[in-house]
């Protein structure tokens, strides 16, 4: 199926070739017999090249402006080589911005060589460039439209991948952190207890009015200890998100608690620490001072925390042990740096830690800062609207602007010169609105309704211009080119508007809108055709502008409509997917939660 999808577009065109060739179709006969092989030669090549398009796309433009050449050169009259504005297409699609830009000038250098040649320095040479160009730089457009909705698919589905490897590793990604979190827990408040009691044992005989102060201490630490399982318990019932307040209260808590066992510990913490980051900076600082009190009893600490370019460095550090660690020293389980990591991973962090040259040891960690990236001015999401447009909209509008012009010098190549040169003001007049005219298409994506009412109310231009300079009629009939304008706008209005039970007048508006201007234009100075036109001449013309651009205007509608149906379902099943994928997840690690709340309890 793909082979038939890949090879039936390229075979198109070379059909349509063909039946020129066939003799008695093509009005200025067949090319010669050398000619003829040479033309056969280059559809040959053509089509070939356009095989490769999806795979070597820059090598497929390439083969097929070559065959245009030759094509041209062999039968300048009938050779029509659409094969490179395919080429140019995919290339659009598959390529980067720059190397599409640089494709895109290559095909406009070649158009405007042949046509240069083919033509001479003569008057139809400026259309004909128009009209290339026009049409290069709309499939250039159109290709680049294509490539940024395939990229938006693509990350789609990787965003999608990402949810369902979340929630396949929801229930062991959340046994692991309630891992760490009991074995933080009671590391921390049992190490406590055996430090005190061995300090107690040891002071017994020399001084033992302190005893008892640490045996009443080791009590309370140990009722502590119950109270933090009993809590951790309740945090696993409680399927709640964990809250936002500011923890550096917590941290300063847990810092001095530690200072309560004997030993200098130094605190530097910034006083609105929050978020995910917050609670990693508290577990990490609780770990690492346990491991100091664990190994290295009675040796000084420092915890720091400093915020570097929107990031939360975090060093905590203890200078060498002045005793050897005796009871707390086999308590541990190895998991500690390990957990650490983990937890500082978790929040999109890292984390190293290894001796000091003093002989002491230093964990350091480097987290996001939450608390910056809640900062007023970096909240407010804004819209890069350069760089979702990138090309497409700028092509779309040029193209506009080039083919309405085209249409302007392609007339005007039967004209005698002395008759362009006396209506050459207000040529550049009629050609400057019909670039105004197509100026807000630029913007189509983003404000459709408005670039609508801007199209319309620049298509009334013309009979201004008509009545206040005034135009001649042979003159102002040349702004009807710039219907297609609102052909675009009509599309623009479905396709990126809200929907058609609020975009259904726009036909009809654009329909009498045009109708309307066209007529004005042609009978502002009383005259249609070069005969005198009154009122009813006007509403008679203007009636059938309507009823011939209706059904174009709502065919055009329509499509606009099939188009953002289309693109509406694909967002909204690629939505429905991900949020499917993280409820299932959250509900895979509450599961998980209440298993390990049971069996904990």
């Amino acid at each position: 199926m793909e082979t038939i999808r890949n090879w039936l577009l390229p075979l198109l065109p070379a059909a349509g070739q063909g039946v020129l060739l066939w003799p008695g179709v093509y009005p200025d006969g067949r090319p010669g017999p050398l000619a003829l092989a040479a033309v056969l030669c280059a559809l040959t090549v053509e089509t070939a090249a356009l095989g490769w398009r999806r795979t070597a796309p820059v090598r497929s433009l390439a083969g097929t402006l070559a065959a245009g050449v030759l094509g041209g050169l062999a039968w300048s009259d009938g050779y029509v080589g659409l094969g490179s504005l395919i080429a140019l297409y995919s290339v659009a699609v598959r390529c980067p911005v720059p190397v599409m830009v640089r494709a895109l000038a290559a095909v406009v250098g070649v158009e405007w060589v042949g046509a240069a040649v083919s033509e001479g320095l003569r008057a139809p040479l400026l259309s004909m460039m128009a009209v290339s160009l026009g049409t290069c730089v709309l499939c250039a457009g159109l290709g680049e439209a294509r490539r940024q909705w395939l990229a938006g698919r693509l990350t789609a589905a990787r965003r999608l991948a990402g949810a369902e490897r979340a929630r396949r590793l929801a229930g062991d990604q959340e046994r692991r952190r309630l891992a760490r979190e009991l074995h933080d827990v009671s590391a921390h408040h049992l190490t406590s207890v055996v430090v005190t009691v061995d300090a107690a044992l040891r002071l017994r005989d020399d001084r033992p009015e302190l005893t008892a102060e640490a045996l009443a201490f080791a009590e309370r630490t140990g009722t502590e200890t119950l109270t933090a399982l009993q809590r951790l318990v309740g945090l696993l019932r409680d399927t709640g998100r964990p809250d936002h307040r500011p923890m550096s209260g917590r941290i300063e808590e847990l810092v001095a608690g530690f200072g309560r066992l004997g030993r200098p510990v130094t605190a530097r913490i910034p006083d609105d620490l929050a978020g995910p980051a917050a609670e990693a900076v508290h577990g990490i600082v609780r770990e690492a001072l346990t491991n100091a009190l664990r190994y290295a009893p009675g040796a000084a600490a420092r915890v720091d925390v400093r915020r570097v370019d929107g990031l939360l460095e975090l060093t905590v550090e203890n200078a060498p042990p002045r005793v050897t660690a005796q009871g707390a020293g086999g308590l541990g389980a190895g998991r500690g740096v390990a957990g650490m990591r983990e937890r500082a991973a978790s929040v999109g962090g890292g984390l190293t830690a290894g001796p000091t040259p003093e002989g002491g040891w230093r964990v350091r960690a480097t987290l996001p800062d939450a608390a910056a990236a809640r900062r007023p001015e970096e909240t407010g999401w804004r819209r890069d609207v350069l760089r979702e447009q990138r090309f497409a909209d700028p092509a779309l509008m040029l193209a506009a602007m080039l083919l309405s012009v085209a249409y302007v010098l392609a007339d005007l190549e039967g004209w005698p010169g002395a008759a362009r040169r006396a209506v050459l003001p207000e040529l550049l007049l009629v050609c400057g609105l019909l670039v105004l005219h197509a100026l807000p298409l630029l913007w189509r994506r983003r404000a459709p309704w408005a670039v609508f009412g801007a199209v319309l109310a620049t298509a009334w231009a013309g009979p201004v211009a008509v009545v206040a300079v005034p135009l001649p009629s042979q003159v102002a009939q040349f702004l009807a080119a710039g219907t297609l304008v609102e052909t675009l706008a009509v599309y623009a209005v479905a396709a990126y508007g809200p929907g058609a039970g609020r975009t259904w007048p726009a036909p009809a508006v654009t329909t009498l809108g045009a109708a309307g201007a066209v007529s004005a234009i042609a009978c502002a100075d009383g005259m249609v055709a070069g005969e005198p036109a009154g009122p009813a001449d006007a509403v008679l013309l203007a009636f059938m502008l309507s009823v011939m651009a209706a059904p174009v205007f709502t065919a055009v509608w329509g499509a606009g409509l099939l188009v953002r149906r289309r693109r509406v379902r694909a967002v909204a099943y690629d939505d429905f997917a991900f949020a499917s994928s993280m409820w299932q997840a959250d509900r895979a690690a509450e599961a998980e939660r209440q298993r390990l709340a049971a069996t904990l309890r």
